[in-house]
């Protein structure tokens, strides 16, 4: 197969979540000297996005989102540690945990697929995440954001604590915030302090982006 060949079946067969392909035709494009940027940044990333828009519009629900970002992921283990031997710039460090008392991680895992896919070096703490678990992250590994996910109506209290706690140790300035999960809305996000909620994984990849933005626009201003 030529490059074009591999990055057309690429982009096809992430949008259908076929990872054996996936899998296989990143190792070829390897194999014939196609840097790992070529296939990260001109068809698995496309094709995420596509995926994303898709679910926007309605034509994808979340079990195809899920697949198609299972089915990238399979390829991101093969391209990360080669693109880190590139000094590829990623587009921020994005630290997620589900909170305390919460054990739900499907939103969380496909929040975190899609912002790998776009580019983000995600950590991922986990789920029943403590205040105390999202500041020892925030020191470690210095992130842009956290996110903080919860699927239960009585475990969003504790994105107000988690804030609380990452303000008392002085950490609040140096992060931006966001919240999401299926109880989560924008009024509750203003209400709890956070800088940025989002509905879906699509939203939040591009929410994050425009947060990191423009942060650093301000900061060069």
């Amino acid at each position: 197969m030529t490059p074009d060949e591999i990055l057309k079946n690429l982009y096809d067969e992430t949008m259908i979540g076929n990872a054996p392909a996936v899998l296989d035709l990143t190792n070829e494009g390897l194999s014939i000297g196609m840097t790992p940027e070529q296939i990260l940044f001109e068809a698995l990333i496309p094709s995420l996005e596509e995926v994303g828009a898709r679910f926007e519009r309605g034509d994808y629900f979340v079990p195809e989102m899920l697949i198609a970002g299972r089915a990238m992921s399979g390829a991101l283990d093969v391209l990360r540690p080669l693109l880190a031997q590139t000094g590829v710039e990623t587009v921020g460090t994005f630290l997620m945990g589900t909170v305390k008392g919460d054990v739900h991680d499907i939103g969380k895992n496909l929040v975190n697929i899609m912002l790998e896919g776009a580019g983000f070096h995600v950590i991922d703490i986990g789920v029943q995440a403590a205040p105390e678990k999202f500041i020892a992250g925030i020191e470690e590994h210095k992130p842009d954001i956290v996110g903080m996910s919860a699927f239960l109506t009585t475990t969003m209290p504790m994105f107000k604590a988690n804030i609380n706690a990452i303000e008392k140790a002085g950490l609040r300035d140096q992060v931006i915030i966001m919240v999401g999960g299926a109880p989560v809305t924008q009024e509750y996000a203003d209400v709890c302090g956070a800088d940025g909620y989002a509905a879906d994984a699509a939203t939040a990849v591009r929410r994050a982006k425009d947060l990191i933005a423009q942060r650093r626009a301000s900061v060069n201003a």
